[in-house]
């Protein structure tokens, strides 16, 4: 079995990321981080401290993704609609169609 340094640390969050938690509580956390040098995007699954599994996204699939994200905000309940209209509101950088602009 091999031990890791007492000197190791987790990578710190890259500049461009952010932490989603989990409904369920327990720790559990959802990490999205982008890597521009590796063209991917990484979505980390946490559990307190522990990473549980990552998963590698390639750039030019993320605009599917928010497309997948975005239909299922449109077609949940009308309590949440109001949620869609903040998303384009703070950058404007995403049309209602998915395209992306500027």
């Amino acid at each position: 079995m091999t031990r890791m340094s007492a000197m190791w640390r987790p990578s710190p969050l890259p500049s461009a990321g952010e932490v989603f938690l989990d409904a369920r509580g327990d720790g559990r956390g959802l990490r999205v981080s982008w890597h521009p040098d590796a063209e991917v995007v990484v979505l980390s699954l946490w559990r307190g401290g522990t990473c549980a599994g990552t998963f590698r996204l390639p750039i030019e699939e993320v605009p599917e993704l928010v497309r997948v994200l975005r239909e299922g905000l449109q077609s949940s309940y009308d309590t949440h609609r109001g949620l869609l209209d903040s998303v384009f509101a703070d950058d404007g950088e995403l049309d209602r169609d998915g395209t992306l602009t500027g």
